[in-house]
C-alpha cells in the first residue's frame, strides 16, 4: 500500500441534469485524481467531503490507490450514528405516511441526543441541533432540494463528526450502557418529564426498526436492544368515558357551532359527521359528494369513504404543503369503508348541500370563500364548546377535542348492542383495537347483556318426559 499526506479536496460540484441535480466530490492524493464520488443530495456529498477534510486535518495518511484515509480501510463498515439515521430516513421515506415520517424524525432526534461522543467540543445549543435534525437531516424531501439553510450548517457539520460509531452499540462492554442511555432519553420528554407510556413504546419500535436496518446494511452484527432488560411501559389506551357526550350535550354543541358566524353555519353538519358517523376529522375534511352513496327521504343513508386529508406539517409531505391526501387509515390504496348515515345526519347533510352546495373539487365542506374547512374548524369548535356547555362541563374533559365526538358515536353503537365486528368495520378499526380502546365505554352494560342472554335462550317449556 502506497500512502501520502499530499491531499487536495475540491469544493462540491453541482451538476444540473434533466432528472435533477447531482453533487460530486473530487479530490487528489499525491497529485493523482481520484474517481469522483457522486451523490443525489448536497447533504450526502457534504457529509462525505467533510469526513475527507477531517481526516486530512488530523494528519492521516491517504491510500494513493483508493484515495481513502488509512483509518477508513481498517473497517469498511464503520458508520456514525448520524449517517445511519440519515440513510434510514431516506430508505423509509417513500414507504410510510407523512405522519409516520414525522414520528420517525422525532424519535431519531431524541435518540441522537443520547449518542453524542463524550467530548462535546464546541457543541451547538440543543435547540439548534434538534431544529437542524428535524428540518433538514430527517426530512428527505427538504434534504433532496439542495443545500441546507445557512443557519443549519454549523449544527449539521458538528453532527457529522460528533455522534458515536454504530459499531459501539454492539460492543460487549459499552453497548448495553449506550442502549440504556437511549431508552432513558426516550422515556422522557424534551423538558425532562416522564413521557407517556404509549409514546415510549412507539418510539422504541422505531429505534428497533432502525437497528434492524443497521444489521441489514452490515454495520451491526446483532440488535443491541437485546443487551438491555427494560420493563415495557404499561399503556392505558382505553377512551375515558368522561369525554363522551350524550345526545343532549351533542345537540347543544352542534347548535352552538351553527351560531359561530358564516363558517360556523357550514360546520354544523361537519361536526355532525363525527358525532353521528364516527368520521375522523381528516376524513370529514376530505369528504366529497361522491362519497355520499345514499341520502334517502327516510331512514339511514350511506357513506363510502375512500380518502383522508390529514395535517402533518410541510416538512413531511411530498408536496411541501401542510396536508397530504392519502388512503384511509389502516386501508390499502383504492379501498373504501362503508359507514351508515344516521337519519338525523341525513337531514343535516341535505340542508347543508341545499344551502351551500359543494366546493370546486367536490368537497362537501368548504369555507365561505371556497377554502378548505380545515382552516378554522378548531377555533369554531372551541368557541361553540364555551357557548354550549355549563361551567362544570367546560371544566371537565367532556368533548375537549373534536375527535371526542367520534368516540361518542362509537360508544353509542357499542352500547346499542351493535356487534363489535360491524362497529369495527364502520369505524375503521380492527376488532381487537376497538375493544381495547372502548372497553371503559361499555362498562355497566352487564344487566342489558344478561337480559339479551335470557331473551336468546327463551323457549317454550320442553316436556322432559315426566321428570
Amino acid at each position: 500500500m502506497t500512502t501520502s499526506n499530499d491531499v487536495r479536496i475540491w469544493a462540491i460540484e453541482t451538476r444540473k441534469l434533466k432528472r435533477g441535480n447531482s453533487y460530486r466530490v473530487v479530490w487528489f492524493v499525491a497529485g493523482k485524481r481520484q474517481p469522483p464520488e457522486t451523490f443525489t443530495t448536497w447533504a450526502a456529498a457534504d457529509s462525505f467531503r467533510s469526513k475527507l477534510v477531517a481526516a486530512h486535518r488530523k494528519g492521516e495518511l491517504f491510500d494513493i490507490d483508493t484515495g481513502r484515509p488509512i483509518s477508513w480501510l481498517k473497517n469498511e463498515n464503520t458508520m456514525s450514528w448520524y449517517e445511519l439515521t440519515c440513510k434510514y430516513v431516506q430508505d423509509k421515506w417513500s414507504h410510510v405516511s407523512p405522519s409516520h415520517r414525522e414520528y420517525i424524525a422525532d424519535t431519531l432526534t431524541d435518540c441522537t441526543e443520547a449518542l453524542f461522543k463524550t467530548d462535546h467540543a464546541e457543541q451547538p445549543e440543543q435547540a439548534k441541533l434538534r431544529l437542524a435534525l428535524r428540518r433538514w437531516s430527517f426530512s428527505a424531501r427538504i434534504r433532496d432540494g439542495g443545500e441546507p439553510p445557512e443557519g443549519h450548517v454549523p449544527a449539521l457539520k458538528w453532527l457529522e463528526n460528533n455522534t458515536i460509531d454504530v459499531a459501539d452499540l454492539g460492543d460487549e462492554k459499552k453497548g448495553g450502557l449506550l442502549v440504556r442511555g437511549v431508552l432513558a432519553r426516550l422515556s422522557q420528554t424534551t423538558k425532562g418529564k416522564p413521557a407517556a407510556a404509549n409514546s415510549f413504546n412507539n418510539k422504541r419500535r422505531v429505534l428497533n426498526n432502525c437497528l434492524k436496518f443497521a444489521i441489514e446494511i452490515g454495520v451491526l452484527d446483532a440488535n443491541p436492544l437485546s443487551l438491555v432488560t427494560w420493563r415495557k411501559a404499561v399503556v392505558e389506551s382505553a377512551v375515558d368515558p368522561e369525554v363522551v357526550v350524550n345526545l343532549d350535550q351533542a345537540t347543544r354543541l352542534l347548535g352552538a357551532v351553527a351560531e359561530q358566524g358564516e363558517l360556523g353555519k357550514r360546520l354544523k353538519a361537519f361536526f355532525g359527521c363525527m358525532y353521528f358517523a364516527a368520521l375522523r376529522p381528516e376524513e370529514v375534511i376530505d369528504l366529497r359528494r361522491s362519497n355520499i352513496a345514499n341520502l334517502p327521504e327516510e331512514g339511514f343513508g350511506l357513506f363510502r369513504l375512500t380518502n383522508a386529508d390529514p395535517s402533518v406539517g410541510t416538512a413531511w409531505t411530498d408536496t411541501g404543503k401542510a396536508r397530504q391526501r392519502r388512503q384511509l387509515k389502516h386501508r390499502a390504496v383504492g379501498s373504501n369503508r362503508p359507514v351508515p348515515i344516521h337519519p338525523d345526519l341525513v337531514k343535516l347533510l341535505k340542508k347543508h348541500l341545499d344551502e351551500f352546495g359543494v366546493g370546486r373539487d367536490g368537497r362537501v365542506f368548504v369555507g365561505p370563500e371556497n377554502g378548505s374547512a380545515a382552516h378554522g374548524y378548531l377555533r369554531v369548535f372551541k368557541a361553540a364548546r364555551k357557548t354550549a356547555f355549563t361551567e362544570a362541563e367546560q371544566d371537565s374533559p367532556l368533548a375537549a377535542r373534536p375527535y371526542d365526538l367520534r368516540h361518542a358515536c362509537v360508544s353509542t353503537w357499542l352500547a346499542a348492542g351493535v356487534q363489535a365486528p360491524r362497529v369495527a368495520k364502520w369505524a375503521g378499526h380492527s376488532v381487537d383495537v376497538l375493544l381495547k380502546v372502548y372497553a371503559k365505554c361499555i362498562d355497566g352494560q352487564e344487566g342489558v347483556d344478561l337480559e339479551r342472554v335470557l331473551h336468546a335462550n327463551a323457549t317454550a317449556q320442553v316436556d322432559r318426559g315426566g321428570e
